[in-house]
């Protein structure tokens, strides 16, 4: 028998879920974290998770895993000190940029410029060009070159870049420094840009690469070290790691091209919502991931995430495509504070983490977080054992939230009360990030939250947003887990093709963009995916003619064949409407085309839940005094393994289960449904007339 594993290593804990790749079984389990050696924390939930199938490590033959090591090597600048070879006159390209200073009138004043991943010191100019149309103008002057890269070994670099201008249109200087590079500097790492990034525009093909460079010797590093700890327990595992675009990419390939990876942790949700939203019939979402550090939401339109050409982790924004996931720094580990300046409450970004962790964890935090806020209002029942065997101490969250009541003088409930309501219209702006900002009516889709703590704000978050019905997923403090071990390998090819629409033709986007998929299917078939498992997508990078903005758009080939030219224009047409509400008279010209292949990921068969009557009363376990809208209330407490379909578990309730806690409020009622959902509604609610669509 084979088994099959998906990871996902979050900021607080390490979530597995085992699927029997035959029967489709499944087995979870939760373990804290080990932010020091993060293989040490996926090996104890290996052990625990095939303990709780009775199965060998070594049955396992796939390990699919979701990491957050590249994007936080990115966050807190612990990368590899990079060497940069450019060509001769471009050397400051990383630090001219582009000109966008975030803000609003006046900005500038206090924004403050993170350096550049590779510094100017550590910058040399090879002596070479090549033109846009890929003809060698100047030579490589070869003996200058490997005086200047020598000159970079003094400097101890750890890594290095090679971005060289027109490179997409002819890669043979860069491949031939590369070449250089590798005698002069024996074992450096070496990334290029026609291999990282082959498309136009100077500065985001360098700051790509210099970022690839940048996480490259950690991530590799960290795969190396993790395979190794896997060949331990289970000799013959093959390990993948999940892409920020939701695919899977093989060890090696992560380990060369880590800046794909910078929403990898993420994008597992977003991939386990997908398949949670399919067993639900809700096409249309908006996922929120509440783990204990950070909050992702992501929009999903008829079953499809949004797409972005663009990865942005902190500051720094890299051309890599990833699901459209924005985060904000909320989750269940952000320490609240009262600034002595203001004294106005805030939660976070600041986050207590694995270790020490929220104050209920008895670990040693003092401080005040949004987890011991719920345990206060009583959302997390002192019954409740965090992945099944992790006690809570509620007088410890209770000595904490004093700290902020006695700031702002009030009583420990109305700060705790306060705690919540913050926390979740931070994570309602990160919501409207991927809604309202890009012209999508947020009342037009069902909300679906997980993630350890996403269940608990659910709720409450709904009913800001208008968003119905909450949809509680089984197990949604291991959907990312799920995303993992369900997703397939994907790879994608990419070519710069700045032409306006009159100077090709429908047959020859056709002609290039099945080459390009043709080109992606060969790494797929690498990793033992047959051609006939396989599924390919098309975009463009379209504009109008001598606009500097792009936007994205599927390619449908046959509408292609069928329609010409005009298939695409429409669709550029619309978004560009969606986005900015005009359209212009203006010629279209494409920039750059795109193929993404992907393979089959496994099927799991979940069994329909058992059928019962309206009424939850067998799944009943307790109650629980709780602090709800300002008021005291007797929740009734249910054991989440005991409700059936058809139950309606009406508000104030809490529902418990091993890896998450869901909150339903007064005057709301959680519908299960047959996939084992709970959805849930307002008492008044009154389903809208048309179904979801995005807003005109």
């Amino acid at each position: 028998m084979s088994y099959r594993l998906g990871v996902d290593v979050g900021g607080t804990f390490t979530d597995l879920l085992l699927v029997h790749e035959k029967s489709g079984q499944v087995w979870t389990a939760k373990v804290p974290s080990t932010p020091a050696d993060q293989s040490i924390g996926v090996l104890n939930g290996i052990q625990k998770v095939c303990e709780r199938a009775g199965i060998d490590p070594k049955q396992i033959d796939h390990v699919m895993h979701g990491t957050t090591v590249a994007t936080n090597t990115v966050l807190t600048g612990t990368g590899a000190k990079v060497g940069l070879v450019t060509t001769k006159g471009y050397r400051q390209v990383l630090q001219i940029a582009r000109s966008f200073v975030p803000g609003g009138l006046g900005g500038w004043i206090i924004y403050n410029k993170s350096l550049p991943m590779a510094p100017l010191a550590c910058t040399i100019e090879a002596d070479e060009r090549v033109s846009a149309k890929g003809e060698v103008v100047r030579k490589l002057d070869e003996k200058a070159l490997r005086v200047s890269l020598r000159s970079l070994k003094k400097q101890n670099i750890e890594a290095l870049t090679i971005s060289l201008i027109n490179s997409f249109a002819n890669p043979s200087h860069e491949q031939r420094v590369r070449a250089i590079a590798i005698e002069e500097l024996p074992g450096m790492p070496v990334s290029i840009s026609s291999d990282v990034v082959p498309e136009m525009q100077e500065y985001e093909r360098t700051v790509t690469t210099v970022a690839n460079s940048y996480v490259r010797p950690r991530v590799d590093r960290y795969v190396k070290n993790l395979k190794a700890k896997l060949g331990q327990v289970a000799d013959k595992v093959k390990l993948h790691i999940l892409r920020s675009d939701g695919g899977l990419a093989s060890a090696q390939s992560a380990a060369d091209y880590p800046v794909n990876l910078l929403m990898s942790g993420p994008a597992g949700g977003v991939t386990g919502a997908l398949w949670v939203a399919k067993q639900a019939g809700f096409p249309n979402l908006l996922t929120v991931d509440v783990g204990g550090t950070s909050t992702d939401v992501a929009l999903i339109q008829g079953g499809q995430p949004r797409l972005r050409r663009e990865t942005t982790v902190g500051d720094v924004t890299v051309r890599a495509s990833s699901v459209d996931i924005r985060t904000v720094g909320a989750g269940g580990g952000s320490i609240a504070h009262v600034p002595e300046l203001t004294k106005a409450l805030r939660v976070g970004p600041q986050s207590a983490g694995a270790d020490p962790g929220p104050a209920a964890y008895n670990r040693g935090g003092t401080e005040p977080t949004v987890a011991d806020a719920n345990i206060v209002l009583g959302y997390l029942p002192e019954m409740q054992k965090l992945g099944g065997d992790m006690e809570l101490r509620r007088d410890l969250s209770q000595v904490a939230v004093k700290k902020v009541g006695d700031a702002l003088g009030l009583k420990v409930k109305d700060a705790a009360q306060g705690i919540y309501n913050i926390v979740n219209e931070n994570m309602v702006g990160a919501l409207r990030l991927v809604s309202v900002e890009q012209g999508y009516d947020p009342r037009d889709y069902a909300l679906i939250a997980f993630g350890g703590a996403g269940p608990i704000h659910a709720n409450a978050l709904s009913r800001l947003l208008g968003s119905w019905p909450s949809i509680i997923p089984p197990g949604p403090g291991v959907l990312c887990a799920l995303g993992d071990a369900t997703t397939a390998v994907r790879d994608e090819r990419a070519r710069t093709y700045v032409r306006q629409f009159s100077e090709t033709s429908a047959k020859e986007i056709d002609k290039i963009l099945k080459e390009l998929a043709a080109d992606a299917s060969k790494g797929i078939e690498a990793e033992g995916v047959k051609k006939s498992e396989m599924t390919t997508s098309y975009q463009v990078d379209l504009r109008y003619h001598g606009q500097g903005l792009r936007l994205t758009v599927e390619v449908d080939l046959k509408d292609l064949q069928k329609k010409g030219l005009k298939s695409i224009s429409d669709k550029f047409d619309e978004e560009h409407k969606r986005l900015f509400t005009f359209a212009l008279p203006l010629e279209h010209e494409l920039v750059t085309l795109r193929a993404a292949v992907q393979g089959q990921g496994i099927k799991i068969k979940r069994q329909p839940l058992a059928k019962g009557g309206t009424d939850p009363k067998a799944a009943a376990v307790g109650k629980q005094k709780s602090f709800m809208e300002g008021k005291d209330v007797t929740a009734i407490v249910y054991d989440r393994a005991k409700l059936k379909a058809g139950n309606k578990v009406r508000g104030p309730a809490i529902v418990m289960e091993m890896d998450s806690t869901s909150v339903i409020l007064p005057k709301h009622t959680g519908h299960v449904d047959k996939s084992g959902c709970i959805l849930i509604y307002p008492d008044n609610y009154k389903a809208p007339k048309k179904a979801a669509s995005k807003r005109k």
